[in-house]
């Protein structure tokens, strides 16, 4: 699958045959960051247009945009002066606020902007006097999601970025004692999970470092070395086959999974090991060779759970699949990853939503003929009303987590090349770009298009001087050879793409209009236990099953239940 990496991957595979899957051995001193191949931009750059709109809209009037207002674990969560949560862990509001700040930026929503305003100027205004933020218990875990919103929020809105960053500074300061502490505050969600906080550490030394380089150097190391061996786990010694039961350990969970997708990526980035390159690229492929499926997720109904197409695949798991996907690209631009990245956003994530968005599952299934109370449950480790659409069907986590999914998905569409003299599109769809790029050479793009439900996609550039503009190609189209491009009304050419995948495209001073045709093939292929799978390009087939709704049970909206300490 991952051609580039592929024999550098065959190499490590033969080299992992280790069994712990917790680190021991300290990460390579290193003085410096290596770059990403590519630059991510500020939350803001990208902007969602036509259907993407719409369906980010939807979410911020359906349940996620809501649930400061009713939502128990919001409303009344323990980050901002309520009572109630989850799970010791406290990461309910934690997860909401990192979905939230995308949506609320990305659609200039100012009630949405305001919740999350409230939320951060809480938590800043009642951080604790050694940095720390958030409820007790100190556990780490919990603020990693918080983290990732703060960042955002700090590119988002540049009058706040200061407040923001400074608030952040203290509390990775007191994480770095901690950490020298014997590892105070890290438990197993935290070490199978280091890598989330430690993508937020690399933007603070790149863009607010502030001279506090070797601090966040060392307490990036520090939660590597106190982190999950996830190359042992994905190991061919270790990793799992096929179902793994009613074995519910850390390392066999789907989400975790999904989010270590990307561990070894976060880590290249100090470690500067090729080592971490093979080992990306043989767990993308592991993985999805013994659990994968066409949508572009994997299963694992809380735990692995092999192909069969009646097991289940987490919400949660799809969006932060989704996330690991485009840092993953970002750093080692493989097309196959980016791929994986589309087909997720455009089925496994809508396929677990209603229309408007005010219900989800907990797990989608491939081969879904009902959404029920299932008897007997097929799902190992999950309960029988997973697959239910509702509020929070087995567990709360996805219904404040799930609203991430499009912001990070809209806003990871572009990246700039290292050195920001050319602009990449990453993902097909509609979106407008704004940005500077080197030289002060300010750029305007607009993608005008119904992709993936119609072929053609129109571009159209604004700039001060000629750039190279990049387009990726998804691999099922650079197959079938039926691609073209018109450049400012001119005749159709077939796409040419480089080694890594990209159209390159010469934008003027001005104005550059060009327009893609992308013709897919219906292909079909079959799952191991024969069933027939329909797709096209990007887009996977589904039947439409003539059904009846029934209401189970209906939620009361809990507007009582507005934190004491939240205003807007």
């Amino acid at each position: 699958m991952l051609s580039k990496l592929s024999e550098a991957a065959v190499l490590f595979g033969l080299l992992c045959n280790i069994n712990a899957v917790v680190s021991t051995a300290t990460p390579r001193a290193a003085t410096s960051l290596l770059p990403q191949m590519y630059k991510r931009l500020p939350l803001g750059a990208v902007l969602p247009s036509g259907w993407l709109t719409d369906q980010l809209t939807l979410q911020a009037n359906g349940l996620h945009g809501n649930e400061y207002e009713f939502y128990n674990w919001v409303a009344n969560g323990t980050w901002t002066g309520g009572t109630a949560t989850y799970s010791d862990l406290n990461e309910g509001p934690s997860y909401w606020f990192n979905g939230n700040v995308g949506a609320a930026f990305l659609l200039n929503d100012s009630r949405l902007k305001s919740q999350v305003q409230s939320f951060l100027d809480y938590v800043i205004d009642n951080q604790g006097s050694d940095g720390w933020i958030g409820p007790e218990p100190r556990t780490l875990w919990g603020r990693y999601p918080y983290m990732l919103g703060a960042m955002q929020f700090a590119e988002a809105d540049p009058t706040q970025t200061d407040k923001i960053v400074t608030s952040m500074m203290k509390f990775v300061t007191l994480t770095n004692t901690m950490l020298h502490n014997n590892y105070t505050g890290i438990e197993e969600w935290g070490a199978a999970r280091w890598q989330d906080y430690t993508l937020v550490l690399q933007w603070l030394y790149d863009e607010h470092a502030n001279g506090q380089e070797a601090m966040l150097l060392d307490t990036m190391q520090l939660l590597k070395a106190s982190g999950m061996d996830w190359t042992s786990v994905f190991s061919a010694a270790n990793f799992p086959t096929g179902d793994v039961g009613s074995d519910g350990t850390i390392e066999n969970h789907g989400v975790n999974l999904g989010q270590a997708l990307k561990s070894e990526a976060v880590g290249y980035r100090f470690t500067q090991s090729q080592a971490d390159v093979a080992s990306t690229s043989q767990r993308w492929d592991i993985l999805y060779k013994y659990h994968g499926l066409p949508t572009g997720i994997f299963n694992a109904d809380e735990h692995l759970a092999g192909l069969d197409a009646n097991r289940g695949a987490e919400l949660c798991m799809v969006v932060e699949t989704m996330y690991s996907g485009s840092y993953v690209w970002q750093s080692f631009g493989d097309n196959a990853i980016a791929d994986k990245v589309e087909r997720m956003a455009y089925n496994a994530l809508p396929a677990t939503l209603t229309g408007n968005m005010w219900s989800h599952q907990y797990l989608q299934q491939l081969n879904q003929i009902w959404a029920k109370p299932l008897q007997p449950n097929v799902f190992a480790t999950d309960g029988s009303y997973s697959n239910v659409f509702g509020i929070e069907p087995n567990y709360p986590c996805c219904a404040v987590n799930h609203g991430q999914g499009w912001p990070k998905f809209i806003s990871n569409a572009f990246v700039t090349t290292p050195d920001q003299s050319s602009l990449v599109q990453v993902y097909l769809g509609p979106f407008t770009v704004k940005t500077t790029l080197a030289n002060n050479n300010a750029v305007s793009v607009s993608v005008n298009t119904h992709y993936p439900f119609a072929d053609n996609i129109t571009v159209s550039i604004t700039a001060g001087s000629a750039y190279t503009h990049y387009v990726r190609i998804p691999t099922w189209a650079q197959t079938n050879g039926q691609g073209t491009i018109s450049v400012n009304s001119g005749a159709p050419a077939a796409i040419s793409v480089n080694g890594d995948s990209l159209l390159a495209v010469h934008a003027a001073a001005g104005t550059t209009t060009f327009v893609l045709n992308l013709p897919a093939n219906i292909e079909k292929t079959y799952g191991p236990s024969g069933g027939l799978q329909v797709g096209r390009g990007p887009l996977f087939w589904s039947s439409d099953i003539f059904h009846s709704d029934k209401t189970l049970a209906t939620n009361a909206v809990m507007s009582s239940n507005r934190h004491p300490g939240l205003r807007g």
